[in-house]
């Protein structure tokens, strides 16, 4: 451990204060004014919580066989994109895969601290989801299928309880009971991959989901002009909205609108995939097929660039972006990938760096055209550090 691990100057990201953390057991023990020599170039800020994460760096989460090591692997890498907490998502598959791929995130955590320092829970997106072209995404049609409380306790069990997400679709019949249960038993359900009409988003509002999950994505191409379930979610002032501000997945002005109606109620998710952060070019992926990483970024079908076939961008570029669009402001987006995932996942603490806090920390550096990690922080623990 480097000397000065536990002292961390720069200046507070929501106010600009110039302070010196101590750190000291996980926690931020002290608070206290930077003195005048202290660095005060770096922007102190709570590590970021990506409640949605498929893969990164070349490595899956819903590949078979998943290994242990792809789930460390994958929290490791994080780190130098300043998210000290993440939430594997496992998509639409076979009742047997689903309960492998659970059972093997669960595994990891056991085996490898560094598992189980980062990840918060399981995000299960489907299979309970709409069965409809365009509403399913790139989800398998063949294994969507209505909500099934034993087989989703039955995958519960098998992980230890760790699936703390769910996202599905309220169209299907009982759609209401199994939000209340699961509600009930401390999972977050999240509305998405949907093509309910309006009365059955209220009632699942009313069943207990609190999340959209990507918000105006994993929707159909046409919708009716007033009554449909984009509207609906975003008047349901019980939901929060997750949103992939990538440059990409949502236009500007549809950005805009979703701040205006959910202020403080929006956050950024990533959706990231196994081609995230890796070179661009053309892939071949098991869920997408031949597929194109731009040089921007971008992750679209082969020979297809309207068609987008998942994402290709952090979370911190989900960040950067939203902010370079002047829509919201530095503080404003790293409380959207930070704080309110983190309270909207029921994590401990307010993440907030202040005496007592957890020391979840990222500290960035502004640089022409984005943000630079520094140095991330989990638990008190120094896990990334470049030169700045």
């Amino acid at each position: 451990m480097h000397k000065d691990d536990n002292i961390i100057t720069g200046r507070l990201y929501l106010t600009g204060e110039a302070v010196r953390l101590t750190l000291a057991d996980g926690l931020i023990a002290d608070v206290e004014k930077a003195w005048e020599d202290d660095d005060k170039s770096l922007i102190i800020a709570p590590g970021l919580t990506d409640l949605q994460v498929n893969g990164y760096s070349g490595l899956d989460l819903n590949t078979h066989p998943l290994m242990p090591e792809t789930v460390r692997d994958i929290s490791v890498k994080l780190w130098s994109e300043g998210v000290t907490t993440f939430f594997p998502t496992i998509i639409t598959n076979s009742s047997e895969r689903i309960l492998n791929y659970v059972s093997v995130v669960a595994e990891a955590c056991k085996r490898f601290p560094e598992a189980a320092g980062a990840v918060g829970g399981i995000h299960l997106e489907g299979p309970f989801i709409s069965p409809e072209n365009g509403a399913r995404g790139a989800h398998p049609a063949e294994h969507v299928r209505p909500p099934d409380w034993n087989l989703f306790s039955e995958w519960q069990e098998a992980c230890g309880g760790m699936i703390r997400i769910i996202t599905l679709s309220p169209e299907w019949p009982d759609s209401a009971d199994f939000i209340r249960r699961a509600a009930g038993s401390g999972v977050t359900v999240s509305i998405g991959h949907t093509a309910a009409t309006p009365d059955q988003i209220r009632d699942a509002v009313a069943a207990g989901a609190t999340l959209s999950t990507h918000l105006g994505n994993g929707s159909h191409q046409m919708l009716p002009r007033h009554r449909n379930y984009i509207w609906e979610q975003l008047a349901a002032d019980e939901l929060c909205a997750s949103i992939i501000s990538d440059g990409f997945h949502l236009p500007d002005s549809v950005m805009k609108v979703f701040l205006r109606m959910k202020p403080g109620r929006i956050i950024l998710v990533s959706d990231a995939t196994s081609l995230t952060g890796m070179p661009p070019g053309d892939y071949n992926t098991h869920i997408g097929g031949e597929v194109t990483l731009t040089e921007a970024g971008k992750l679209h079908v082969k020979g297809n660039p309207d068609m987008l076939a998942g994402s290709g961008k952090s979370l911190l570029h989900c960040v950067e972006t939203i902010v370079s669009k002047e829509l919201v402001t530095l503080a404003e987006a790293l409380d959207m990938a930070g704080r309110t995932p983190c309270r909207l996942a029921g994590l401990p603490g307010d993440c907030l760096p202040v005496s007592g806090g957890l020391a979840d920390l990222v500290l960035l550096q502004e640089k022409s055209g984005g943000l630079k990690v520094v140095r991330t922080v989990k638990a008190g623990q120094t896990v990334f550090r470049t030169e700045f």
